[in-house]
């Protein structure tokens, strides 16, 4: 017989590359519309206390487009992107939190948890994500 390994697994993985140049022009074009459609309050209040919030905005948008990508499903039929939240960690690492549709299909896949890391210099942000289940 066979033992089940306990330790998590990859159930996925996931990456995006985003221009800054794009969100910021979303961003002023559409203005509230875009970042409230967008961003959750928390990661609204979060970009807006930078210097220059599109970064923190870009990096943003494609770790959701990266976590998507990990689930395997892209923005799925009742999903909304303030479904996938980054937050910052105690120590300032970036986390995931999940809502809604997109926390239930994560749930479906077995997926436990989130590792992720951004980044952003200059005209592009990135983002990858490993999805950690069972």
């Amino acid at each position: 017989m066979m033992e089940r390994d306990t330790r998590a697994g990859v159930c996925g993985v996931g990456s995006d590359l985003v221009s800054v140049g794009r969100i910021r022009q979303a961003a002023r074009k559409f203005g509230e519309r875009f970042t409230t459609r967008v961003f959750t309050e928390r990661e609204r209040r979060y970009c807006e206390a930078r210097r220059d919030p599109y970064p923190c905005y870009a990096v943003r948008f494609a770790a959701k487009e990266a976590v998507l990508k990990a689930l395997g499903t892209g923005l799925a039929a009742g999903s909304t992107w303030r479904d996938v939240e980054v937050i910052s960690g105690k120590r300032g690492e970036p986390r995931v939190e999940l809502y809604g549709r997109v926390a239930l299909l994560a749930r479906e896949r077995g997926i436990q948890k989130f590792l992720i890391t951004l980044s952003h210099d200059g005209s592009y942000a990135v983002a990858f994500v490993v999805a950690l289940g069972d």
